[in-house]
């Protein structure tokens, strides 16, 4: 008997702990409720009823592979050697099987389990699944883990060049098991059940996801390049909830973007070598995580950057966290960000930086905002992001490059059709005073008019702020 535990990566298509299992023998599918766990990583309630709402579609289809899907508690992972290690001696299993995860405390629940099983004879296996390539795999000449992208972006086209990743064999049904799946809780203590409108933005199941895939593919991707950066329009492949809950795999997402493109990915449709290295960005933050766990730690890449004279502005956090900063292209991003569970990639930046450098607020304090509301929340990725826009990452923008939210605005959202949809208060201004609108008026008679808050920072005061707070950074070199 084989035990395939489930975490992130709720699909049975190209799933390759899954394919490993039913090719060894008879297989059981186990999935944990970690509510604990789940609170201390900060993971998003539309996050976690996303994960339910796929298991249900997972359960559905397992059972016509006649796999069973068990569902068992953990609150928290400390216990999860014990509850496997007992469900898989219930079931006489001689292996467990997983696909492999790579933030610390994911790995240190997968060593504590496999030690357990290793006391009662069980196999513990792990496969390459959520990634491209094995972390410490793509590594610079004196075997280090890349910090620079470009670099570690060129040995990945090497390797695509003479192994491209397959897809998993998806395995014939098995004969029937004695065994009767278990029902998915449709809500798990600690997490609130998001509203409908919000879910109806994200539909459950490997089908839903495959038919994102094959849209963006058939309609959009050939535009990427261009058309990513625009709010308002559906530029974007929005597939990251697919990815992050493991109901999509990048191989499935790089072989459809590679079949449109005669197998091309460095040189055809600029869409698409576009989109392909924004797997690779996704690739990249998750090897730095592994080869750089302090990112993990909430502790900064760039350790100089440890030093900067971050302000405690409670009252400007939380406008900034409620969309209430009187810069319309901020407040709108963030309306988005909690009425949907998602953020346009661009507005991601711009939002970041605005906090980090305009508030001159630490990161980590919309690191965890985000985590705590995205519904494609990912340690890898959003650490990852908010480094790059706080400039304390690994190939993290140059701190004196600092977008000026109103200029992104009126670039990527030029007639405010995105600021219009989110700050319908503003509708009435005209396509350049919707981007700043207190610019050369009196605010007082506005504000009341429009019943917009005032910009709660001075955008060139703030910026050379930053700049300072940067410059007085000692170097790398002279730390102790």
């Amino acid at each position: 008997m084989q035990l395939m535990w489930y975490r992130t990566d709720l699909r049975v298509t190209d799933n390759s702990a899954l394919s490993a299992a039913m090719q060894a023998g008879p297989t059981v599918a186990v999935f944990l409720l970690s509510p604990r766990q789940w609170l201390r990583h900060d993971d998003a309630p539309s996050k976690v009823d996303f994960w339910l709402r796929n298991l249900q579609a997972l359960r559905s289809d397992l059972q016509r592979l006649n796999v069973p899907l068990l569902i068992r508690e953990a609150s928290d992972w400390s216990q999860a050697p014990q509850v496997l290690a007992q469900l898989a001696a219930q079931l006489q299993a001689g292996a467990v099987r997983v696909n492999e995860e790579y933030a610390i405390h994911e790995r240190r629940r997968d060593q504590a389990v496999a030690a357990r099983l290793r006391e009662l004879g069980i196999d513990f296996h792990s496969h390459l699944d959520r990634l491209l390539f094995q972390p410490g795999s793509v590594q610079t000449r004196t075997g280090t883990c890349f910090k620079v992208y470009s670099q570690f972006r060129a040995v990945c086209y090497q390797r695509l060049q003479t192994a491209l990743p397959g897809l998993a064999r998806t395995a014939p049904a098995q004969a029937a098991l004695p065994i009767a799946s278990d029902e998915v809780p449709r809500q798990v203590p600690g997490f609130a059940v998001p509203d409908e409108r919000l879910r109806a933005c994200w539909p459950a199941g490997e089908a839903a996801a495959r038919q994102r895939l094959q849209a963006f593919v058939d309609e959009r991707i050939e535009d990427y390049h261009e058309g990513r950066d625009f709010p308002a329009r559906p530029g974007t492949s929005q597939l990251s909830p697919y990815l992050t809950a493991g109901v999509l795999s990048p191989r499935q997402c790089l072989h459809a973007a590679l079949h449109l493109n005669q197998g091309e990915f460095e040189s055809g449709n600029q869409g698409v070598v576009a989109w392909i290295n924004e797997l690779i960005w996704r690739e990249f933050y998750s090897h730095v995580l592994l080869g750089y766990p302090r990112v993990a730690m909430h502790r900064a890449f760039r350790a100089e950057t440890e030093a900067l004279p971050w302000r405690a502005a409670p009252q400007e956090l939380q406008a900034w966290q409620q969309g209430r900063t009187g810069i319309p292209i901020i407040d709108a991003a963030m309306r988005q960000l909690l009425a949907t569970g998602w953020m346009h990639n661009r507005l991601r930046m711009v939002v970041a930086m605005f906090l980090s450098k305009n508030l001159l607020i630490d990161w980590r304090e919309g690191e965890r905002f985000f985590m705590r509301h995205l519904i494609d929340g990912e340690l890898a990725a959003n650490n990852g992001g908010w480094q790059w826009s706080a400039s304390t990452g690994t190939d993290s923008v140059p701190y004196f490059r600092l977008f000026n939210p109103i200029s992104q605005s009126r670039r990527f959202d030029p007639s405010g059709r995105f600021i219009r949809h989110w700050l319908p208060q503003l509708a009435e201004l005209d396509d350049r005073a919707i981007h700043d609108p207190y610019a050369g008026k009196s605010p007082h008679g506005l504000f009341e008019r429009l019943d917009y808050p005032l910009p709660i920072v001075d955008l060139r005061a703030s910026r050379q702020r930053a700049l300072a707070a940067f410059k007085n950074l000692p170097s790398a070199n002279q730390l102790p």
